[in-house]
């Protein structure tokens, strides 16, 4: 992912809200979220390369989410896929105390990263560029490739425009235009990460369109008071066309 915003008990019909985009490569094969048939409490997509996967929610209410911190000049090869750490944290049954425990021992063999995630009860967030985590109170939170709540432009929009939404949580439609909004960032706004100006232009917009890399995927999950789960997600083409959508409902147990 490279940018997930949360809404972490800020409303008391919804408890969880989460939008999230996912950018990749576009070449990167890639299974659309379902349940796994190998882990079938676990439903997400799969990085068919790796095997992990970027997001994921369970039938029991603990999800995870991941985004690459950017920094070229610390990226190394080889180094194994970020993404079975948030398969790791789905197929676990530890509490947030202990996979925080778990990330500090080996957060230090991966590329940078942040993963944002719960057991259901709690929400931790962990910043391997801190070499640290730490729980979460309520809130509403932005993350992108930097640390939580950097205020790049397109974490502070997005955050605003997510308080908005709570407005009334049962309507997808204003997460889906924030998470689709492909406005570039003033070059005076831009972070300076390492990569070219160009590209920091093109990663500024919420919603990154380009003919090799860009956003391949757009999740929403909301977890009612009732503890019903509703999981949408939207998958893009090299164009940013809809090609597709999962859409499932469940009670938590």
């Amino acid at each position: 992912m490279c940018l997930i915003l949360i809404a972490w008990r800020a409303d008391p019909q919804s408890p969880l809200l989460l939008a999230a985009n996912r950018d990749e490569f576009h070449a990167r094969p890639t299974l659309r979220a379902d349940w796994w048939p190998d882990h079938p409490k676990i439903l997400a997509g799969r990085d068919l390369d790796a095997g992990g996967t970027w997001l994921g929610l369970t039938r029991t209410g603990r999800f995870a989410a991941l985004t690459n911190y950017r920094d070229p000049q610390r990226r190394r090869t080889p180094a194994p896929s970020r993404g079975s750490l948030v398969a790791s944290l789905l197929e676990s049954d530890a509490s947030v105390a202990a996979s925080l425990t778990y990330l500090q021992e080996v957060a230090a063999n991966y590329n940078g990263f942040n993963v944002i995630f719960s057991d259901g009860e709690r929400l931790a967030v962990y910043e391997s560029a801190r070499g640290r985590g730490r729980e979460l109170g309520p809130g509403i939170y932005g993350l992108s490739n930097h640390l939580l709540d950097t205020p790049w432009p397109k974490v502070q929009n997005a955050k605003s425009r997510l308080q908005a939404a709570l407005l009334d949580t049962t309507d997808p439609a204003p997460l889906l235009a924030l998470l689709r909004d492909d406005r570039p960032a003033p070059d005076e706004d831009l972070p300076r990460t390492g990569v070219s100006l160009e590209w920091e232009r093109l990663l500024s917009s919420a919603f990154v369109r380009a003919q090799d890399y860009g956003t391949r995927c757009s999740t929403i999950i909301r977890i009612d008071a009732r503890a019903r789960a509703y999981f949408e997600e939207w998958s893009w083409d090299s164009m940013g066309a809809d090609i597709g959508r999962t859409s499932v409902q469940f009670e938590l147990g």
